[in-house]
């Protein structure tokens, strides 16, 4: 898992580090500024951006270093009498000590068509969260269209690092030096486009920082023993399948047997029982009779029309036609279930206006289900993970959009029941199943791939 910090977590971790460990806020920023400039091409001039905060105080710290490596430096502000505080103040301080001035651009745009080498954005940090505006956003537009490299130091001018959307106009770097733990808008899209290459800057912390949210890694699946066989790694029973709607039924049983579920066995309506047993040889397929086989370890309901949820006490995946208007809660009430709507069922489910923007899921997510014994799977771009009983959020990073085509929501649902039949906690079966789901899609980028395009994939990146 990767952390992606607010700006409130990461002021809380450096202000223990500060308080509880003892360590200067000077000494932080001096880690900050020679890390970021190594990043920089050694020997090219630079020109400065810096603001006035502590984001300025860094770039005051970055230049002082480049000056003494020999390097053309200029620093700029957008302010005529730029009023540093605090560690800026002593930033700049050190910087006037080595002859250092700070200019003030009238025109951005003229002044920087003869600037070379490296631009330096210094001008906002942790403190963004409204658009910019006046000089400071004159600035930021000269810079977008001036085609000079930019290195972003902690994130680029006009990200919010609590958000992934964008409050308003923001640089474009080329590079990004992250201080010390990836924020928010770090491992978010539309905010992450907007950073470059990012490069993680280790400061000095003296124990870990506490996050809300964590970006999912590929995870680690259990190995298989020598001598196991199909009933080590559980039954899955799949009430799906409808008239005219079969195809469901068979994605979902693809994606629990290509997971590598041992058994499974689809329970569908009688008109399509024959044409699912066709599709997949490799899945028992029996007519609905009004009951779960006793020997089911995990039951999946909803693919292909089916919307009533039959009595079970085990472990359950619920997608699709059974994800009935407000029964939200009803589910991420009961230990051992997933729930697993796109954006328009989530809302539905749970009465709300649907979730447009990246940071309204998040939020949303987060009041339905933090704490909750049931599992919520947000599907969509950058599927979002939360319940299990817990208060965190995990936010899965692969996939792409050719991936939004009929059946890539059965394919999933079927992956998660089988992750779970084996043996894998509710929450680790729905981020196993998120996360191979789009690496699959990541194998095959552009439109018209199709699901079972995906499920063909999974074996391959399962051994991997």
């Amino acid at each position: 898992m990767i952390p992606l910090l607010t700006a409130d977590e990461m002021r809380a971790a450096e202000r223990q580090a500060i308080e509880g460990w003892g360590i200067s806020s000077l000494v932080l920023q001096e880690h900050a500024a020679m890390g970021a400039l190594a990043l920089l091409p050694a020997g090219e001039p630079l020109n400065v951006l810096a603001g006035p905060g502590n984001n300025g105080g860094d770039a005051l710290a970055l230049a002082r270093l480049a000056r003494l490596q020999g390097r053309d430096v200029a620093v700029h502000s957008p302010f005529a009498k730029p009023e540093w505080r605090g560690d800026a103040a002593i930033q700049a301080r050190l910087w006037k000590g080595l002859g250092g001035g700070v200019q003030t651009l009238q025109d951005p745009v003229e002044a920087m068509k003869a600037w070379r080498g490296w631009v330096v954005d210094g001008l906002f940090g942790l403190g963004t969260t409204r658009p910019l505006d006046g000089a400071v956003l004159a600035w930021v537009r000269a810079l977008n269209s001036s085609g000079l490299p930019v290195l972003a130091l902690d994130l680029p001018s006009g990200l919010d690092p609590s958000a992934a959307e964008i409050p308003g106009e923001a640089v474009h770097a080329k590079r990004t030096a992250c201080f010390g733990v990836r924020k928010v808008c770090h491992g978010l899209l539309p905010a992450r486009d907007h950073c470059g290459e990012i490069a993680v800057i280790p400061i000095p912390l003296d124990q870990p920082p506490k996050a809300a949210m964590q970006l999912l890694e590929r995870p680690v699946v259990p190995p298989r023993e020598w001598n196991a066989h199909k009933g080590s790694f559980g039954h899955v029973v799949i009430r799906a399948g409808s008239l005219g709607m079969s195809g469901a039924a068979v994605l979902a049983a693809l994606g629990a047997l290509r997971v590598g579920a041992g058994l499974v066995t689809v329970l569908t309506d009688p008109e399509v029982r024959a044409e699912i047993a066709a599709q997949v040889p490799e899945a028992m397929v029996r007519a609905w009779q009004g009951s779960v086989p006793q020997e089911a370890d995990v039951l999946l309901v909803g693919p292909g029309g089916i919307s009533q949820v039959p009595d079970w006490d085990g472990p359950l995946v619920v997608d699709a036609s059974a994800l009935k208007e407000g029964e939200g809660k009803r589910w991420l009430d009961r230990p051992g279930t997933a729930i697993t709507p796109h954006p328009g069922e989530f809302a539905r489910l749970f009465r709300l206006s649907r979730p447009l923007l990246m940071d309204e899921r998040l939020l949303q997510a987060s009041q339905v289900a933090a704490g909750k014994p049931g599992v919520l799977l947000l599907k969509g771009a950058q599927s979002v993970i939360a319940g299990g009983a817990r208060d965190d959020l995990w936010i899965n990073p692969t996939g792409h959009p050719g991936m939004a085509t009929g059946g890539s929501g059965d394919l999933l649902a079927g992956m998660v029941a089988g992750f779970r039949a084996q043996g894998l906690p509710m929450r680790e079966a729905v981020a196993a199943a998120a996360w191979f789901h789009g690496a699959a899609g990541d194998r095959l980028p552009g439109a018209g791939l199709l699901p079972m395009d995906l499920a063909g994939l999974l074996p391959e990146l399962l051994r991997a």
